[in-house]
């Protein structure tokens, strides 16, 4: 079918309110827009750039943790939480009691994209493997009454204050499942001759517009699309994440979604689609160029500190790790004593590596915010 005589769907009516079911997607589409072609090469060589960095970093795994994390931030933080970056990677003690939720939602985020990635070792991207990571998302926190794990068995929508008020109602809970089925069907049909980044664009359609969940549709949905891309070889390693992308543009990437809806508009949306991979591929890649620059720059420091350089590379290791700590942590994961651990620290105070942020005479934590800055700025 060719993209021009794509129809997204029909309103049905629903006791007093009408809902909107999508056309089911398992085929072939094609298109005749130049611009779409021009986009997804570049969005191609976006993404071997990308690629390319995460193959030279050495121990890359330690950064994707960073890249983990600061994705789980962002796709909260788009559903209304309010964790900042320094908050995610400390403990839920240290955490004001008010912003613990919040702070909960973030890592349940982390601990459902480490499962899914392992996962897929042994499970294909599919509905089951995404009402796994879906029970992980809402285990213990605000969402947790709404059907962990389990597709949605009533009617929800998105905006407003009730159906009679939302900004777009998904399709009745009737044809739910088999809508993802027809969703799972067109992920792994290989006999549709359409580009992976073009496929997993429709699908992220698809899926938003299906809204299998009672909640978290928009993180699982964001979700989906890096296990995809790693799950088809597209990622050597879970590096792009387009939640930042989208925060950033997020009018725009709801119009666009709307516009596919109600003006069958599916190029406006692939060419959004497309552009939040460039950008966000190129931004990726000099995330790593950055942490390159930082890691030489760090590895010759640690080379002045005489017979502690062996304690002094270990804590910069650790610290990629884990950017906020405090001395017993250190002396924890170096084996070494507190009053070792805290000299360490000093002299990386001194050197301007570490900040003392809590200001508290015990528990002090610091931070390597040179490192957590090159996260920020990408």
């Amino acid at each position: 079918m060719n993209i021009k005589d794509y129809q997204a769907g029909t309103y049905k009516q629903q006791y007093q309110y009408l809902s909107f079911s999508p056309v089911k997607i398992n085929e072939t589409i094609t298109w005749d827009d130049p611009q779409i072609n021009t986009m997804l090469e570049d969005a191609t060589r976006a993404l071997g750039e990308l690629n390319a960095f995460t193959m030279i970093v050495p121990n890359v795994d330690i950064f994707i943790r960073m890249h983990i994390a600061k994705e789980a931030n962002t796709s909260s933080k788009i559903e209304g939480t309010k964790t900042e970056m320094d908050e995610v990677l400390v403990s839920k003690e240290q955490i004001d009691p008010e912003k613990r939720d919040d702070w909960q939602e973030v890592q349940n985020y982390i601990t459902a994209m480490n499962t899914a990635l392992d996962e897929l070792d042994k499970l294909p991207l599919s509905s089951r493997l995404l009402k796994n990571i879906h029970a992980i998302l809402l285990d213990s926190v605000r969402g947790e009454a709404k059907q962990p794990g389990e597709f949605r068995v009533s009617q929800n929508w998105i905006g407003g204050a009730s159906l009679k008020t939302a900004y777009f109602i998904p399709p009745h809970h009737d044809e739910v499942s088999d809508l993802m089925s027809d969703l799972e069907k067109y992920l792994h049909n290989d006999s549709i001759h359409v580009p992976h980044l073009v496929k997993i664009a429709i699908a992220h359609y698809q899926f938003e517009t299906i809204h299998p969940f009672l909640d978290g549709n928009g993180r699982i949905g964001r979700l989906m699309i890096t296990l995809y891309l790693v799950s088809n070889g597209l990622l050597k390693k879970p590096s792009l994440y387009l939640s930042d992308y989208i925060e950033k543009n997020k009018d725009y990437y709801y119009e666009s979604l709307t516009r596919v809806r109600m003006q069958n508009d599916l190029a406006g949306w692939i060419k959004f689609f497309l552009e939040a991979v460039i950008e966000t591929a190129r931004s990726g890649a000099k995330t790593f160029e950055n942490i390159l620059s930082l890691k030489h720059e760090m590895d010759t420091l640690t080379q002045t500190f005489g017979k502690k350089a062996h304690n002094a590379s270990k804590l910069v290791e650790y610290l990629y790790q884990q950017p906020i700590i405090s001395i017993g942590e250190v002396a924890d994961a170096l084996a070494v004593t507190k009053t070792t651990a805290s000299s360490l620290i000093k002299d990386f105070e001194h050197k301007g590596v570490l900040y003392e942020i809590t200001g508290y005479q015990r528990n002090k934590h610091y931070v390597f915010r040179r490192y957590l800055d090159v996260y920020s700025q990408s």
